[in-house]
């Protein structure tokens, strides 16, 4: 008896370092020390001694079970893009700079060349938003899971000047919410989802006219990343006041996240278009309009809050950044919450 007949091949995991080296390397900051496989990522912080009090932001998520459509459709390469986009974003919605990035990937069996895949998405999402990739693991787990699947999760750090935290604290009645567009259901709802649609291989190759494509592409698009949209509001001299991830939860829990004790957040529905995956998914399933709320970003990935005047200068600044944004409500004095209208 050796470890590799007991279910963990030893090999298998060297050959997905090997593999997957070319993917990490084009992730890194000059702030990086050492290469992929030490027994921890070093980061050099020197360069943040310039700010007047930097502080550390970190988030941790995964994917939730949007790897279950990954399994079917047999598609590794934007799944870690997800796992990337669901921690990076909520650190630039505290205005903070994503730093590095880990990640953590448990299987059944490792089979190289798809976990090389995985990582390939984690490092374009690394890229995207500007972070390196300093580390990881690729764990087996024979027996505690099915050899073809896995669950993928990460880890990021970030940093920002304490003056510049977006903490919601001076957002105030008369305040525009601006809403940035999302790229589809991102990462959140897929347990809802896979009650609607049969994750099946014939139901996500089937071709919707209102989509554009076949249902599988449109639920498997991957999780926008807001950082450089944000990073540009910034350098455009704009303070963002505050700002929500539109994660689990919907509008309901996210929104009044950002708001302080008796301010509320109108969101006016037809300030802009609902994309059709929404549409398609409350149809088929008879969900309600409420329940869709309160359920995914129905369209928006990012909501900020911004002084009147500053509402121009920043909406330019996100379409440079290659984003599309609209503005969706304004701030009330009330009970602390959202209000769809």
């Amino acid at each position: 008896m050796d470890y590799k007949k007991a279910g963990v091949d030893i090999e298998a995991g060297y050959k997905s370092v090997e593999l997957m080296k070319k993917h990490v390397k084009e992730t890194m900051r000059p702030e990086v020390l050492g290469g992929l496989g030490g027994f921890a990522g070093a980061f050099d912080l020197s360069a943040i001694k310039d700010m007047e009090e930097p502080v550390l932001l970190s988030g941790t998520d995964g994917c939730g079970t949007k790897v279950k459509l990954a399994f079917v459709m047999d598609k590794h390469d934007t799944i870690g893009i997800d796992a990337v986009a669901m921690c990076v974003n909520d650190i630039t919605c505290s205005g903070g700079e994503p730093l590095f990035f880990l990640d953590y990937i448990a299987c059944g069996k490792n089979y190289p060349e798809k976990i090389a895949t995985i990582v390939s998405g984690v490092a374009e999402g690394c890229k995207q938003s500007g972070c390196a990739l300093v580390g990881g693991e690729t764990a087996e787990h024979p027996g505690l899971m099915p050899e073809n699947d896995y669950d993928l999760a990460g880890f990021a750090v970030g940093v920002v000047d304490k003056k510049d935290i977006i903490n919601g604290e001076n957002i105030k009645p008369g305040d525009v919410l601006v809403g940035i567009a999302s790229s589809g259901v991102h990462s959140n709802g897929f347990s809802l989802v896979r009650k609607v649609f049969e994750m099946n291989k014939e139901t996500l190759d089937t071709y919707y006219d209102e989509l554009g494509k076949t249902l599988g592409e449109a639920l498997i698009e991957p999780t926008r990343i807001y950082v450089k949209a944000l990073k540009n509001v910034k350098d455009a001299g704009v303070k963002i006041k505050g700002c929500s991830h539109i994660t689990g939860g919907g509008f309901d829990e996210n929104i009044p996240r950002m708001l302080p004790e008796g301010i509320k957040a109108i969101v006016k529905k037809d300030s802009y278009k609902v994309p059709a995956i929404f549409e398609l998914i409350a149809k088929n399933g008879n969900i309600a309009e409420e329940m869709m709320y309160n359920t995914f970003n129905m369209g928006l990935g990012m909501v900020i809050a911004l002084d009147p005047a500053d509402v121009d200068k920043a909406m330019v600044a996100i379409k440079e950044a290659g984003d599309e944004c609209y503005v969706v409500g304004n701030i009330e004095a009330g009970d602390k919450g959202v209000q769809l209208c």
